[in-house]
């Protein structure tokens, strides 16, 4: 039960991470090349674009793995908690 809630704890972490990294290098390449991101379409435009977080374009992905890294949490509490047999 350690092991899998371990599993659950680091996984949708460094999905999330990793998922956010991807999406913040087009970022900063749009804007190294003079554009304006639109986060609702993904892509480059050249007329200034609202900031619109992460959380408010997919929070499926976020609240998601933020359950899932609790629920793993609680699985190692309970597993660190019982006496093995």
């Amino acid at each position: 039960m350690i092991r899998f809630g371990l599993l659950l704890l680091v996984l949708p972490v460094l999905v999330l991470m990793g998922v956010y990294f991807w999406e913040l290098g087009d970022v900063r390449a749009c804007q190294l090349d003079g554009g304006y991101w639109d986060y609702l379409e993904s892509t480059c435009r050249d007329t200034p674009q609202p900031f619109i977080s992460w959380l408010e374009r997919s929070p499926l992905l976020v609240n998601g793995g933020m359950l899932l890294s609790v629920v793993g949490l609680v699985m190692c509490m309970v597993g660190f908690y019982t006496k093995r047999r």
